[in-house]
């Protein structure tokens, strides 16, 4: 169990520590010096029966309290100390104020200096604490008068801190491995060490481990867990990791970064968060606000925007989206602490609910009912509220990784919520079986129209019924739907377009014997520059409107596209050159390519090149920027072969 110490400078913590462990928390010279604390301090008590309980002691000065703030990450119970000559302080105030919105579950109240006081003067004092502490995670927490010069109540507060280390039991550790790192140094003979408290999961010896927002990869030469040297460490857990691998030095670790299982590796500079505001302060904040924002041991600057109304007034809660000044690694339901820029007080906090938050369109309905899925505690039920909100899809690799879940969690989830899930890449595009019934039963009754409506066209385009369609599915997801067994035997994906299984067109005998004349003298040699509309009537002594038509036909049949007005090209060439100009961007510098490269590869006109080209933009094939195009992989398949 890890205890955390809080209270206002000179009450004595880092005495209450040494008078229970027997360790001196001061350990910079310049805490000798000055005598307070600077910098987070830790001590270790054994237990008769094994456990071991692990002090954190942080600094009571105002300068300080960024440092109290990454000392309060992680820990399972407060230690509040209160001086009894002094009574409650300003500090006592912000560092209970920083307790209550980290939402520390369990509290104790160490009254010190108790041997200075009178007992009228300590029944004062506990007025003072318990008239604090009103409304707080610390309401009604017990009060212990000690002194650590003489000793009085130092026996009971052990006895009291180990009892409440036997009900707390072991953290569970299913989730996947997290430490923010709040000290980085070297030893001699043995190299980069970091220690901080384990938030989740656990980690072993040889274990492969990222630094967190830098993205170093490292491995666990060794581990130290509540100063003793062990083979794994986990959730709670205070320890020391020796991390050796390419790049691993002290100055390319910083305190505030998190020591991750890999998997968990996505940085993140714009989270929507439910934020409360300290009743204390002085005006309601508004849009675009100023602050310091503490996560773990993280400080780093953002700007918060308010998700409802203009303005939040002092006392109040909202949901708000923080724009941070540099990535940081999170986990969604982590606490945050808000202060002022200039660091003078802490001015409210919360918890994290998407590290995933939109720029744009962030204060939609749509949104809103996003945010309150996400913010439910249990895994599964926020996953099936998340897919019973717009827009009805989710990755679930995602949402497993942002909350830091185990792979065991994972399938829990799958197997109790049974959603239809489609693996694109990394990601696992899900929805709910419910929405994917409204889904297929959509698709069909669109394509079902869409013939009633036209039915001399080929199918109805399938970028255009993929955005018809609710839920709205990404592009590559789309495409897998199309193939899954309640669709496969129901509808055809004809290239670009989608059709009913029993919806054809047939050339009628006469375009049949013409299409046969026509099909030759678009392939072979030619086939990047196949002869136009009236070329082509021309070369049979027909008619061009009777070509034109017959080909207009043809394209509905998938045959052929019209690339440019009365200039078609087989489908099959579309094909090829689809693929053709995807490796002309391979191997392009930045797989961005000109006109002229794609030009000079298919050995023909410039003019008929940027037809090709805005063709290809048109279909979202290629994306134009200027000059420069680039390939959208995905769409490739749009001119793959008839069936």
């Amino acid at each position: 169990m890890i205890v955390g110490t809080a209270g206002h400078i000179d009450h004595g913590k880092t005495s209450l520590v040494r008078a229970l462990t027997g360790v001196d928390c001061d350990r910079l010279k310049e805490e000798k010096v000055r005598g307070i604390t600077i910098d987070l301090g830790f001590a270790y008590l054994p237990l008769q029966d094994g456990p071991i309980l692990g002090f954190v002691d942080v600094p009571g000065h105002e300068r300080f309290v960024h440092t109290m703030v990454a000392g309060a990450s992680g820990i399972d119970i407060a230690l509040l100390v209160v001086a009894a000559d002094d009574g409650v302080m300003p500090q006592t105030l912000e560092h209970l104020a920083i307790l209550d919105l980290l939402r520390i579950p369990r509290g104790l109240i160490a009254l010190t200096k108790a041997d200075l006081a009178t007992p009228e003067r300590l029944l004062e004092v506990s007025a003072q604490i318990r008239a604090a502490t009103a409304g707080t995670a610390l309401e009604g927490a017990d009060i212990l008068p000690v002194s650590s010069t003489t000793g009085e109540g130092i026996d009971a507060l052990r006895d009291r801190l180990a009892a409440e280390a036997q009900a707390q039991g072991e953290r569970a550790d299913d989730g996947r491995f997290r430490l923010a790192v709040d000290r980085v140094f070297t030893l001699a003979g043995i190299g980069v060490v970091v220690t901080g408290t384990v938030l989740s999961g656990v980690v072993r010896v040889k274990d492969q481990v990222l630094l967190s927002p830098s993205g170093l990869s490292a491995r666990v030469r060794s581990l130290h867990a509540q100063n003793r040297e062990v083979e794994r460490g986990r959730a709670g857990d205070r320890c020391a990791l020796n991390l050796a691998g390419e790049g691993i030095a002290k100055g390319a670790i910083h305190r505030g970064d998190m020591v991750v299982d890999p998997f968990l590796h996505a940085p993140t500079d714009r989270i929507d968060a439910k934020l409360h505001l300290l009743p204390g302060e002085a005006k309601p904040i508004g849009q675009w606000f100023p602050a310091r924002l503490h996560h773990g041991a993280v400080e780093v600057g953002a700007r918060i925007v308010l998700l409802d109304g203009e303005q939040l007034r002092p006392g109040g809660a909202a949901d708000v989206q923080l724009v941070l000044s540099r990535p940081i690694a999170a986990a969604a339901l982590d606490r945050y602490v808000l202060r002022d820029v200039s660091a003078q007080r802490t001015i409210g906090g919360g918890r994290f609910l998407d590290l995933r938050a939109p720029s744009r369109q962030r204060r939609t309905a749509e949104r809103e009912a996003q945010r309150a899925a996400l913010a439910m505690a249990d895994p599964q039920e926020a996953f099936a509220a998340v897919l019973d909100a717009p827009p009805f899809v989710c990755d679930l690799s995602v949402f497993v990784r942002d909350r830091a879940l185990s792979a065991a969690r994972l399938d829990d989830i799958v197997v109790a919520l049974s959603p239809v899930v489609f693996h694109v890449g990394e990601q696992r595009i899900a929805l709910s079986y419910t929405h994917w019934q409204r889904f297929v039963g959509g698709l069909i009754e669109r394509v079902q129209a869409f013939h009633a409506a036209n039915p001399d066209l080929q199918g109805m385009g399938r970028e255009k019924l993929r955005l018809a369609l609710q839920p709205r599915l990404p592009a590559a997801a789309f495409a897998l739907a199309l193939q899954h067994a309640d669709l496969a035997g129901r509808v055809v994906r004809d290239g670009a377009f989608v059709r009913l299984q029993g919806h054809s067109l047939q050339l009628s005998p006469e375009r049949e014997a013409l299409w046969r004349m026509i099909a030759p003298l678009l392939g072979d040699d030619v086939r990047f520059r196949p002869p136009r509309v009236r070329d082509i009537a021309g070369m049979l002594a027909r008619p061009e409107q009777d070509i034109r038509q017959l080909m207009t036909f043809a394209a509905r049949l998938g045959l052929v596209d019209e690339v440019a007005h009365d200039h078609f090209f087989l489908r099959a060439t579309m094909h090829e050159m689809a693929l053709i100009t995807a490796d002309v961007a391979t191997r392009a510098a930045g797989g961005r390519f000109t006109a002229a490269q794609f030009r000079d590869r298919l050995g023909i006109g410039r003019k008929v090149a940027i037809q090709i080209l805005e063709f290809f933009d048109r279909q979202g094939v290629t994306l134009n920027h200027g000059t420069l195009r680039r390939i959208q992989a995905r769409y490739l398949d749009l001119f793959g072969p008839v069936p």
